[in-house]
């Protein structure tokens, strides 16, 4: 996806993981065509994630030429990728850098990642840099356009496939946490257990009448 990314710092209270608030500056990304738009989008945005105060510390243009989520991923990578030319002239080889932010589960998928990214490009390249980017989230724009909104809504669940839902529960003198992950095909597994149990009962039912037999 090719657009205007602007990168916007936010500074809030968060819990962390011993449920202690402390104040942390997060970055995001969304797409804007200036930065009145961008303060006014990332305003928008994160007052439906953030109940409390919330300050804009610092917006700035980012360099990533595209932004490419991935299913079943839930990090950004920050890939540099060398675009090879050749002067014809000179005999020369040119490089031109680009940026292109990635989403993945470790380096390695995220250099796999960015190839599928560039699959189709026609000029060499090489991806002499990948390291994993503060980016917490990318929130692109929407018109309205029917078009458009699908595939907003397309980047959205791509985006978000990779995050797991977790449901904590307390119990009354809070020395328990159990913590259950919602897995969407949790039905599908059930009854891949059920048919596993269904032929291991019937191996033993061939397994007795062989030696009623015997």
């Amino acid at each position: 996806m090719s657009a205007t990314w602007y990168e916007c710092k936010i500074k809030y209270r968060k819990l962390n993981d011993s449920g202690v608030q402390k104040v942390t500056t997060e970055p995001y990304l969304v797409d804007a065509i200036s930065y009145t738009e961008a303060e006014s989008r990332i305003n928008e945005e994160m007052s439906a994630y953030i109940s409390d105060e919330f300050k804009i510390t610092n917006i700035k243009v980012a360099n990533f030429a595209e932004i490419h989520p991935f299913e079943n991923s839930d990090r950004w990578f920050k890939s540099k990728v060398s675009l090879i030319a050749y002067d014809e002239e000179s005999g020369k080889e040119r490089k031109s850098n680009i940026y292109l932010l990635v989403q993945a589960n470790d380096v390695k998928e995220a250099f796999d990642n960015t190839n599928a990214a560039l699959k189709g490009t026609t000029s060499d390249y090489t991806i002499p840099a990948i390291a994993e980017s503060p980016i917490m989230d990318v929130f692109p724009y929407f018109s309205g356009e029917e078009e458009q909104a699908e595939q907003i809504e397309r980047f959205n669940a791509i985006k978000e496939s990779g995050a797991p839902k977790v449901e904590v529960e307390l119990e009354e003198d809070f020395d328990e946490v159990t913590e259950k992950v919602v897995l969407e095909e949790s039905e599908v597994i059930e009854d891949d257990v059920t048919k596993e149990s269904s032929e291991e009962e019937n191996v033993v039912q061939e397994s007795t009448t062989e030696e009623d037999f015997s």
